[in-house]
């Protein structure tokens, strides 16, 4: 029971394998068995439903779920878990619908296991810097509810104020600030999973140390739901820091602005967030917002925002200093400095913003490469020559500090036939160069459904044979999140 919609039907359909699986369709007995585990206020088959949980993110791509449910508790995920995995029904867990690789959808039918109703917070403990919520609070209100006890949880996702931190665990999502402080799976100390066949598990300790088997708190994070549904998390924190400076730099060069990355930290600076924004993504969000605009000279190519924060205004002056001293090295305009708080909100609303709107304006697809920020001149040279090559055009933007840098492709004018067949095989080419440099073919938006066509690209027979067996030991019956990943 699978729906297609759109242009990724054309791009995407014909360029990797839709298996059938012979999972049981969902009958009138089940549902009635779902209603007395759920009770009926829980257990959704209405349209509107089905065609709300039909989608994320993910551009033009549709999967209808047979039913949906939104449990309370983690005894009645459990309960679920050991019905579906009895009578071979698919379940696919959501967390807010972010997602831009379909990793959530219910690519063959079956169950939308939706955990928006599991959205507390539940320990917040402040002599160890620690917090334990459930997965459907979202990111920015934890991040808020901690800052107001001066507690600091860095990753932010450009969709933090409507994404779930569970949702955030699946696909080890990074942002902005990743490239001081680290990804998701840097803060997640331990993880409460219900498995397949139904057991409950804790799959670490909360502790800063743990060499106590094999670490099975890591191998869920990132796992897109595939392994286990996350019903508890904890995660350390830190303590918040007091000041930041922002500074957006605009470059005559990609290749300048690009370079300039790699150059600030080795003049020994660790910026708290380093931005890439080429000049195409700036106009189409300050046309998207409206209300925000920053200098763009006719010569402009590329900016870099960037920001440094911490607990000392003399040392974050001086680090501001240190890399102003090193842009001036390349062929850069002027550097304007954020003088306020509103001035900081504004640039950071409009990178937040890019890739909202540039999908308002096109038919595109998203790509999420990363390589070592050194080689992102190189990358980003190959991106340009390959969209000339291809006929399409990209518009560039990113975590440069980390050299993750996402690549949108815009369908324009091209014909549906060229979409469908040749497209493809410029993405093919991108990511080609992307392992080429040492990098790999998703940052943090994860595998999913959206880019399995291109995993053989990274990855060689043995060693995608060695995560469907660890998948396997998890889930024998491929009941969880089937369709993803492989």
């Amino acid at each position: 029971m699978f729906k297609n919609i759109g242009f990724l039907k054309n791009l995407r359909l014909n360029s990797h394998r839709f298996m059938p699986m012979n999972y049981k369709k969902i009958s009138a007995e089940d549902l009635q068995h779902f209603k007395t585990i759920f009770g009926e206020d829980s257990v959704f088959v209405d349209k509107e439903s089905i065609e709300k949980f039909s989608r994320d993110e993910t551009d033009g791509v549709s999967f209808a779920p047979e039913v949906v449910l939104k449990p309370s508790t983690v005894q009645q995920i459990s309960e679920l878990m050991k019905y579906c995995n009895a009578n071979n029904i698919p379940i696919s867990p959501r967390a807010a619908g972010t997602g831009l690789s379909a990793n959530s959808l219910c690519v063959y039918g079956g169950v939308m296991l939706v955990t928006e109703r599991l959205n507390k917070i539940l320990k917040i403990d402040e002599r160890n810097l620690q917090v334990t919520t459930e997965p459907a609070v979202i990111t920015e209100t934890l991040q808020n509810i901690l800052k107001e006890k001066g507690l600091f949880y860095p990753p932010d996702p450009s969709s933090r104020g409507s994404c779930f931190i569970g949702g955030n665990v699946a696909c080890n999502s990074g942002g902005p600030r990743a490239v001081k402080y680290g990804v998701v799976k840097d803060f997640v100390l331990n993880l409460e999973v219900v498995l397949p066949n139904g057991d409950i598990i804790w799959t670490g300790a909360n502790t800063l140390k743990n060499s106590t088997g094999y670490n099975l708190t890591q191998l869920l994070v990132g796992s897109e739901g595939t392994l286990g549904i996350i019903t508890k998390i904890v995660l350390k924190l830190l303590p918040y820091p007091n000041y930041n400076n922002v500074m957006l730099a605009p470059f005559k060069s990609m290749d300048d602005a690009s370079a300039a990355v790699s150059a600030i930290f080795r003049a020994g600076i660790i910026p708290s967030c380093l931005e890439f924004m080429e000049r195409e993504a700036i106009e189409y969000v300050m046309q998207f917002l409206g209300d925000v605009t920053v200098p763009l000279a006719d010569d402009t190519r590329a900016n870099l925002l960037i920001e440094v924060d911490g607990n000392d205004l003399e040392i974050i002056q001086k680090d501001c200093e240190r890399i102003y001293e090193v842009l001036t090295k390349f062929d850069v305009g002027e550097i304007l400095f954020a003088d306020n708080e509103t001035q900081k909100n504004d640039l950071w609303r409009m990178r937040r913003n890019i890739a909202y709107a540039v999908k308002k304006t096109n038919v595109t697809v998203e790509e999420d490469t990363v390589v070592p920020r050194a080689d992102l001149p190189e990358l980003l040279k190959h991106i340009k020559a390959t969209g000339k090559k291809y006929n399409f055009k990209t518009v560039c933007y990113g975590h440069a500090g980390d050299g993750n840098v996402h690549v949108r492709i815009l369908k324009d004018e091209l014909t549906d036939d060229y979409w469908k067949n040749e497209v493809p095989k410029g993405i093919r080419e991108i990511f080609e160069k992307v392992v080429e440099l040492g990098g790999t073919i998703s940052g943090e938006h994860g595998i999913g459904w959206i880019q399995i066509p291109y995993m053989d690209i990274k990855f060689k027979q043995p060693h995608l044979d060695l995560m469907r067996s660890i998948k396997k030991v998890f889930d024998p019956n491929n009941i969880l999140n089937p369709g993803k990943i492989f």
